[in-house]
């Protein structure tokens, strides 16, 4: 979860929870430990970030345009090309080694903190910083949001709308694109998430939720009060398998069942919707492991 960067925090705790990973495995600290691969340890991504973007080449608009451009990349000028991006790639390589070289040796000195601390110590202090982040436990899922529409019965004639999620509301303005997030499903609320970011967007909990379903094969539909909510993601069975075990747990009175698209025309009498949101958690602040761990 921490290596996939499912774990939302600053590089200095992913250090520390390397060097507590370290100490866990080795013991204290010695030239003559076997030193796993940095990406065993440290969220590659991270490194990744750090290196500067490709250039931006504007497209080419004119179909003129386009055609010298093919001419000549098959020619002396394409050849000046090949051989400028083999060269960036290689600064960028040389970039990436310098970074994780780095990386590494930040990891090693706080290694060398956790002197004494034992095997036990070393994996509660790793589960306590993990455990900080207000999504730890839930599952998440790569998910992209497309549209949020609002329920039949409740506004009628508007059609499916492009989200906008700053929170997810009805209120919020419409009108961007898909939007890649995470969908954390836990115990008590689906939430989510946009990457990287340790709040959630908004959270629901399961009494909010009045169905869900497969529209078809990568398409999940989550209905929560007035809102229908529709996903791409490729583990849509996953989805709806873990919402069922979390609901049944759950023992609710009536439980949401995967439904299709309702059809019929809805009833005169206006739904009675459940109020007030899922008790919102705390922010995120990073308190560093006690005693011979701080770092």
């Amino acid at each position: 979860m921490v290596l996939r960067g499912y774990v939302p925090t600053s590089e200095e705790t992913l250090q520390t929870l390397a060097a507590l990973r370290l100490q866990s495995l080795n013991s204290d600290f010695s030239t003559h430990a076997p030193f796993p691969r940095l990406e065993e340890l440290f969220p590659p991504h991270v490194l990744h970030a750090r290196l500067p973007p490709p250039p931006h080449r504007p497209p080419t608009k004119c179909r003129g345009a386009r055609l010298r451009a093919g001419l000549l990349a098959g020619g002396l000028w394409g050849q000046a090309l090949a051989k400028q991006r083999a060269e960036r790639d290689q600064r960028l390589r040389g970039r990436l080694r310098e970074e994780g070289a780095s990386t590494m040796a930040a990891i090693v000195e706080k290694w060398k903190l956790l002197q004494g601390m034992g095997r036990p110590e070393a994996m509660a202090a790793y589960m306590a910083l993990v455990r900080e982040w207000p999504g730890f436990g839930s599952t998440l899922f790569d998910v992209d949001l497309h549209v949020v529409r609002p329920r039949l019965g409740v506004l009628q004639g508007q059609l499916w709308q492009w989200a906008s999620l700053t929170p997810l509301s009805l209120q919020s303005p419409v009108g961007c694109g898909p939007q890649h997030l995470w969908l954390g499903i836990g115990a008590k609320a689906v939430s989510l998430y946009k990457p990287g970011e340790p709040e959630p967007l908004d959270s629901f909990c399961y009494g909010r939720i009045s169905s869900f379903g497969a529209s078809d094969s990568s398409t999940f539909r989550l209905s929560v009060e007035d809102r229908d909510l529709l996903f791409e993601t490729s583990q849509v069975d996953e989805i709806a398998q873990l919402l069922n075990t979390y609901l049944t747990s759950a023992g609710a009175q009536q439980l949401p069942r995967p439904q299709e698209p309702p059809t019929s025309p809805p009833t005169s009498e206006p739904t009675v919707l459940p109020q007030g949101l899922c008790t919102a958690a705390g922010p995120w602040q990073h308190r560093p492991p006690v005693g011979s761990s701080h770092s």
